[in-house]
């Protein structure tokens, strides 16, 4: 399987369990939750690697990394929410 399309996979894993686990009205679509999850597994990756916790990666299926991902678009999620209360 081509390794963008990993990334796309753990995109919308990640985006759909991080609207899940914060539920309420943020933009919906598929594209942009893979998008957020995408971005998401980076600035998770960003997280993980500077407290020592590990990276994101794609390659194969790693609970750690989904993990990461999530916490990432969580973290979007939040600041977006922040954002459009100002």
């Amino acid at each position: 399987m081509p390794q963008w399309l990993h990334w796309v996979i753990l995109g919308l894993l990640a985006g759909a369990l991080a609207k899940y686990l914060m539920p309420g009205r943020d933009p919906s679509g598929c594209i942009v939750t893979i998008l957020l999850g995408i971005v998401g597994a980076f600035i998770g990756g960003l997280i993980g690697t500077t407290v020592g916790w590990g990276s994101v990666t794609a390659e194969r299926f790693e609970p750690r990394s989904l993990a990461l991902a999530t916490l990432g678009a969580i973290v979007i999620l939040l600041v977006g929410r922040l954002l459009r209360r100002l």
